[in-house]
């Protein structure tokens, strides 16, 4: 089953296509949409009122709050380090590495194709470009863009 039944969702969470997604684990608040395409690992939160948008990826330690736009696939990461082996050759398991904590904060936009690199904030009300890697935190209000991510303006300055 794509949605799994240790998955926790709120009231009137719409995912438009149950059968094209890959829940487990995961916390989705209230009155939240998720497309097609989407994986939601283990131990992520999404809060209420989000829109996750098809073909995104949200891993284990990403903590999405309310009001949330994720674009078309964005990709969050939780592995700075991310290695298939240990250094003896062995194949590396959840006890060889650590998961990188990532949180976006309430009513932040990001856009579509966007990398978020784990270990950041991306501050309250943010827009992230279409296209960006996030690397670093994001101040409240920025708006960032580009490879890496950098401030062209802030959302309060918008007309």
């Amino acid at each position: 089953m794509p949605i799994a039944d240790s998955v926790r969702l709120g009231e009137n969470v719409r995912i438009f296509h149950p059968g094209l997604v890959n829940l487990y684990g995961c916390t989705v608040g209230n009155d939240t949409r998720i497309g097609a395409f989407v994986e939601i690992q283990k131990n992520a939160t999404i809060g209420a009122r989000c829109k996750i948008s098809s073909h995104t990826f949200i891993c284990e330690g990403v903590v999405i709050e309310d009001g949330v736009f994720v674009g078309h696939g964005v990709m969050f990461t939780n592995d700075r380090y991310p290695r298939a082996t240990n250094p003896d050759g062995s194949p590396q398991t959840e006890a060889d590495w650590t998961v990188g904590a990532t949180r976006v904060r309430r009513r932040v936009s990001i856009g579509s194709n966007v990398t978020v690199i784990c270990g950041v904030t991306i501050g309250e009300g943010a827009l992230v470009g279409a296209g960006a890697v996030v690397t670093r935190d994001v101040a409240p209000f920025a708006i960032v863009a580009g490879v890496p991510a950098r401030v062209i303006g802030d959302v309060r300055e918008r007309k």
